[in-house]
């Protein structure tokens, strides 16, 4: 599968498209007045505590203040003593606490500091640890307001929700991510092989041990099959990083509440460090200045890309050109249509999303069941991608066409599952329901290409439809009625109301309002106003 990274930079916004056979997979969009804030380190105020949620909210300097749980902080180990060593471990506090005092300021890496309070990064060990006691992880006993926290943003604010925290740091880099708090080395679920993942354990645990690094590291998929010498390259630089962090929360002013620590990379320079691999065919960019950061950037940390990023400079938009445009365009729309002629329905909610598959003009040409097994086998290709195109995340209900032949039912489920492999985000996924139904979750981060792009409709109200020009007509009858019983004075009613309404009125509901003027023994008559929606209306008493 070839792959291309589309860049396209203008004065109000980054973009990045990410086309795979030169079909759009994924879109990153990031606008200049508004940039993401996941990655970001701040050091923020702890504002609320609340024991009744286990959690706290922190102001960071944003319009609303920021979201902490209690499970997004990191517990404090301590080390698993046995009975019959207790009595020798007590005796030895003392001098181990001495010895830890006098352990060299060098060597120390702030965690998370609080006024007055500094933890330290955890060597690498194998020794076992348990967590401590519940009342002692309680969020109550951790916070308290006005506290100062280091504290990294791990989802952008959605919606009328702050952004979500967390105390666990984590510094990615091209190969690995430097985990501070942590104290385990891991491996990317997407690096299969056994022989490969026990080297990069291997080889990770005794760089650690030769640079002294503190803390947890994760390689990530594109360290698969990378030299040592290059994961050596990427450890000195966490390092060197998180140091600076370090330094730049020790000179931060008390007197303020919040302060930016360490900023994320720029979209441009986090798509080279995070998307680009072995099957990136090329990198084309559009603007000069961002062409020549890229190349730099990649020149110092993505080589093996350097020669493949290109200078866009034709005056065609580079997005027209590969029909992004167009395809950006299908993705805001409900209805997703098919090869074969069947279709997808989705709809995203503040719950969920469901999707919902159809057969539509497809009629097949063996059997019902076949039919409804091809067009479901279609449709997961096309699941798959418009959750990526789209970024749909949280709860997901997939409502395939009901098959009656388990094989068939499995054969969905499995090609499904094999499409999300290509997923950056985390899903989970259900077995297929006696009713057809897949429940599945996405990770998500950020908010969906449609909360980016849009916004509620000013007119529904984000409903999706209207009241229609007769049950409005209804209603302004028995407004009518109404005023008549509460005033006596008015001799006249004027309805004011939008032109599909009054039209309604003055025709098929003309003998209803002759009926309403004699009954109540007042003149009505109507204005047009073209400002009103369907659904408003004023009634004026003369």
């Amino acid at each position: 599968m070839s792959e291309e990274l589309l860049i396209n930079i203008s004065p109000m916004e980054s973009r990045v498209a990410v086309l795979d056979n030169g079909i759009l997979g994924e879109i990153y969009i990031e606008r200049h007045h508004k940039l993401g804030l996941v990655g970001n380190i701040y050091l923020g105020t702890v504002v609320r505590v609340l024991p009744g949620m286990q959690a706290a909210f922190v102001d960071i300097g944003q319009s609303r203040t920021a979201f902490l749980h209690v499970n997004d902080m990191q517990r404090e180990p301590r080390p698993v003593v046995d009975n019959k060593d207790k009595a020798s471990a007590n005796s030895l506090q003392s001098s181990d606490a001495q010895n830890n005092n006098t352990e060299s300021d060098k060597d120390k890496i702030i965690l998370e500091t609080s006024d007055g309070v500094d933890f330290t990064a955890p060597m690498v060990t194998t020794q076992t640890t348990e967590v401590v006691p519940v009342s002692k992880t309680l969020i109550q006993h951790r916070l308290y307001e006005s506290q100062r926290i280091l504290v990294q943003v791990t989802k952008d604010q959605l919606g009328s929700k702050g952004a979500r925290l967390t105390t666990n740091i984590s510094l990615p880099s091209r190969y690995l991510v430097y985990l501070p708090s942590s104290d385990h080395i891991g491996i990317s679920q997407r690096i299969d092989g056994e022989e490969e993942r026990t080297r990069l354990k291997t080889e990770l645990s005794n760089l650690m041990q030769t640079v002294n690094l503190k803390g947890g590291l994760i390689a990530r998929t594109a360290a698969e099959r990378v030299p040592v010498d290059k994961l050596e390259e990427d450890i000195y630089y966490l390092l060197q990083l998180w140091r600076t962090i370090c330094a730049r929360r020790q000179e931060i002013n008390h007197h303020q509440s919040s302060e930016l620590i360490y900023q994320e990379l720029s979209l441009p320079l986090r798509s080279i460090r995070d998307l680009v691999h072995a099957d990136t065919e090329k990198v084309i960019i559009d603007n000069t200045e961002v062409y020549e950061q890229v190349r730099y950037f990649a020149k110092e940390f993505v080589p093996f890309v350097y020669d493949r990023v290109v200078h866009y400079t034709a005056e065609q938009s580079l997005f027209d050109v590969s029909r992004v445009e167009d395809d950006l365009r299908d993705a805001l729309k409900r209805r997703v249509d098919l090869k074969s002629g069947g279709y997808l329905i989705i709809d995203q909610t503040e719950a969920m999303t469901t999707i919902d598959v159809n057969t539509g003009s497809f009629v097949g040409g063996r059997s019902l069941e076949d039919t409804v097994y091809k067009t479901n086998l279609e449709a997961t290709h096309a699941i798959a991608r418009q959750l990526r195109l789209r970024n749909l995340g949280g709860i997901i209900i997939l409502d395939f066409i009901d098959m009656l032949e388990q094989q068939h039912k499995d054969d969905v489920l499995e090609s499904l599952q094999a499409q999300l492999t290509q997923d950056y985000a985390k899903t989970k996924i259900t077995q297929v329901s006696e009713l057809g139904l897949i429940e599945m979750t996405r990770k998500r981060t950020r908010e969906s290409l449609g909360q980016q792009l849009c916004e509620p409709c000013s007119t529904c109200q984000g409903r999706g439809f209207v009241k229609t020009a007769e049950t409005v007509c209804f209603e302004i009858f028995r407004e009518i009625m109404r005023c008549a019983r509460t005033y006596n004075s008015p001799k006249k009613f004027t309805v004011v109301a939008h032109a599909s309404v009054i039209d309604l009125l003055l025709t098929s509901e003309s003998d209803t309002v002759a009926d309403l003027e004699y009954l109540l023994g007042r003149v009505i008559t109507f204005d047009v106003e073209n400002l009103y929606t369907q659904e408003q209306y004023d009634i004026v008493l003369d």
